[in-house]
């Protein structure tokens, strides 16, 4: 069972994150140069676990990895955060890795083997939520297996707890899912394929409100990730964007989970929704200036040392 004093419990995937820098990407059948290889380690379940958990939240993750050299270093870092790591389980197959191709200014390309999160599976899973209760949040994205999403939310919904869903990578979502879903949490490329939108662009505040309207019409509430524009809330009646923090951006690979993870923490903390949105943007600036997944979060006083010195992010209702 996963840790009895945690408030935020994380579903997801652990994976160990090889990154190369590229002045540009690859074509078909087209070899070119990189810069050094670089190993972190990652995983949208395990960065969003480590996220939450530097920021001070108490937090349980449930997962797999292999038994290899790869998934001992990722429970390691996990344990360095002070995640519980009882409920994560050793897999016949290897650890998850994903391999991420990072361009000047620090946007990103990721293909991912998912390997032993592959193994999260409802009948190993469902027993360790037994923990959550109301006022507990649960945190997924869809790096593993979509019937273990469906299932964890519904017995997350049926205990009261709050849930958290991060649509990466994204997939369709069905009605049984959705319905389960407290908050989304999507970025424009995955708000994109989620309203089956190839050419949307998020250009504005405008149009991010715009965007968020038509997702909301999914069910649950949004919170649309803009990147360095912030994010847009669409919640009940708040329609309100939340600027972003600007930064000297280096790696965003691991943004959107710092986000969520600080979304988490703030909401669990019982922070009013937009302040909740700041602290998450602010967590998800710092990250960006550095390389790697995990070591990029920021700890909590880094993040509130600076929310105090910044002039930017204010909410625009």
């Amino acid at each position: 069972m996963a840790s009895q004093t945690a408030n935020i419990v994380v579903i997801g995937s652990a994976n160990m994150d090889l990154v190369l820098p590229v002045e540009r990407l690859a074509r078909a059948g087209e070899t070119i140069p990189g810069g050094d290889l670089a190993m972190f380690a990652g995983g949208k379940g395990a960065n969003q676990a480590c996220s939450a958990a530097r920021l001070r939240g108490r937090v349980a993750m449930i997962g797999q990895v292999g038994n290899d050299a790869f998934g001992a270093r990722l429970i390691a870092s996990l344990q360095e955060a002070s995640v519980d790591t009882t409920q994560i389980g050793i897999s016949a197959r290897p650890t998850g890795c994903a391999c991420i191709c990072v361009l000047p200014g620090g946007e990103n390309s990721i293909i991912i083997s998912p390997g032993a999160n592959a193994e999260v599976v409802p009948e190993s899973t469902l027993p360790n939520l037994d923990c959550l209760s109301a006022g507990a949040f649960l945190l997924s994205q869809l790096e593993i297996p979509l019937a273990t999403v469906e299932a964890s939310f519904a017995k997350a919904k049926a205990m009261g707890a709050t849930t958290i869903l991060d649509p990466a990578p994204v997939r369709p979502l069905s009605p049984a899912l959705l319905k389960n879903v407290d908050f989304l949490t999507p970025n424009q490329s995955e708000a994109a394929a989620l309203l089956n939108d190839p050419d949307l662009q998020i250009a504005d505040y405008d149009e991010a409100e715009r965007v968020a309207a038509r997702l909301a019409e999914l069910g649950p509430a949004i919170v649309l990730k803009l990147g360095g524009l912030g994010c847009f809330v669409h919640v009940g009646q708040v329609r309100s964007a939340v600027e972003g923090f600007q930064v000297p951006a280096v790696d965003t690979t691991a943004a959107g989970d710092v986000f969520n993870g600080a979304f988490a923490v703030a909401l669990a903390e019982g922070k009013p929704l937009l302040e909740a949105a700041r602290f998450a943007n602010a967590a998800a600036a710092i990250s960006v200036t550095r390389s790697g997944a995990q070591t990029s979060i920021p700890s909590r006083n880094e993040v509130d040392d600076f929310i105090t010195r910044a002039s930017t992010g204010v909410v625009r209702p």
